[in-house]
């Protein structure tokens, strides 16, 4: 992101563009929160309809023409497109619109780099970065004009630096992979004592902001950082946690929230982060009950599950946030079951802030780890 996106009253301009697939957010209501979380000010947003993308400036020149007097109109300093944009894109609408541009991907990027606390985090985090803007050397060092020599020649001192930085920053990725491969090694160990001891492990799953670390501090009384933000939580944090119905300790970790068209590249370099999803017994999928696009949210994250192969783990859903819930649309009992995809799951009603709904979750979670140890009888108690 610019230099300036680091400047809280930074304006922005919100651009969505319409190219006919479902769940367009046609309010940029998510793309407005990524913002603020970014610690950006949206000051006016445009949502338009384009049957394709432009090829140079993805919205076209008459689109671009608005986007540029409304930007002035607002004073916004910045522009954020909903959309991915290509390098040569971004090049071209910045030099077209006059002000930094930058996309959803770069703005989920700013956020993770801002939000990472444990070094295995930043390590990640600090990957997909440089992954990002290997793309981008051509919009990056637009300042190093090619310089033609002589009959025959070409290149010159720009070609050279451009080549310099790419090699600068393919240097920077292995340091980086060789670093985050020796702290993986590392969990891998403590995952593997953990299976060793074949403690029930439990993974929290969801979409961002769906409330999973606030679930998280109440059912193990742990500390860890909530808040209503997307992305309040990026590293891993595991805890023991005991079921007094099945008198024993369960392993129960919460990880990083989920989101529509999270970057490729972050679901690689979060490989390491997700794998305690990976090797759970059970996914709780909390799903936040009081937004109403709680449905497609859902359907990101089972997106994300079959990506890294934890599509298969058994699920409970979790139904979160039951106080803000109007009273037409509380359910008349806490715990019953939800179709996804054809498959029955069950499905229980809490409020994690407000303490509701949890004893019920808790007897549901015994009742999974006391059908485990019946069929795996080597399976201790802890």
């Amino acid at each position: 992101m610019s230099a300036s996106a680091s400047q809280s009253s930074t304006p922005v301009l919100l651009v969505g563009v319409d190219f006919g697939f479902p769940h367009f957010d046609a309010d940029l209501q998510e793309l407005g929160l990524l913002a603020q979380t970014a610690g950006l000010h949206p000051v006016a947003r445009l949502a338009c309809k384009r049957k394709a993308p432009d090829a140079a400036l993805l919205i076209g020149s008459g689109k671009a023409d608005e986007v540029k007097l409304l930007a002035q109109m607002h004073g916004a300093k910045e522009v954020l497109f909903d959309q991915s944009l290509s390098p040569a894109q971004q090049r071209n609408l910045e030099r077209y619109l006059e002000m930094p541009v930058n996309d959803r991907t770069m703005l989920i990027l700013e956020i993770f780099a801002q939000r990472a606390r444990s070094h295995e985090g930043k390590l990640q985090v600090e990957l997909a970065r440089l992954q990002y803007l290997s793309t981008r050397l051509v919009r990056r060092w637009s300042h190093l004009e090619r310089q033609q020599g002589g009959i025959g020649q070409r290149g010159g001192p720009g070609e050279t630096q451009i080549e310099l930085d790419k090699r600068m920053i393919g240097e920077a990725i292995k340091r980086t992979k060789e670093k985050l491969l020796k702290v993986q090694k590392q969990r891998n160990t403590q995952r593997r004592q953990r299976q060793r001891h074949e403690v029930f492990n439990i993974s929290l799953v969801g979409y961002t902001n769906a409330g999973k670390s606030t679930l998280f501090n109440a059912l193990v009384k742990a500390r860890t950082y909530a808040a209503d933000q997307l992305f309040a939580t990026l590293d891993t944090t595991t805890r023991q946690m005991y079921l007094a119905e099945a008198q024993t300790s369960v392993s129960l970790s919460d990880t990083v929230g989920f989101i529509r068209a999270l970057p490729h590249g972050l679901v690689k370099a979060f490989q390491a982060t997700l794998q305690e999803a990976v090797d759970a017994d059970l996914l709780l999928h909390v799903v936040d009950a009081s937004n109403e696009a709680f449905p497609e949210q859902m359907q990101q994250v089972r997106q994300v599950l079959k990506e890294i192969g934890a599509d298969q783990i058994p699920q409970v859903l979790v139904f979160n946030k039951l106080d803000a819930l109007p009273a037409q649309r509380r359910p008349e009992v806490l715990q019953d079951w939800y179709e996804v995809e054809g498959q029955q799951l069950p499905r229980i009603f809490v409020s994690a802030a407000a303490n509701q709904g949890l004893d019920v979750l808790r007897q549901h979670l015994a009742q999974a780890v006391l059908a485990a140890q019946q069929a795996e009888p080597s399976l201790p108690v802890a």
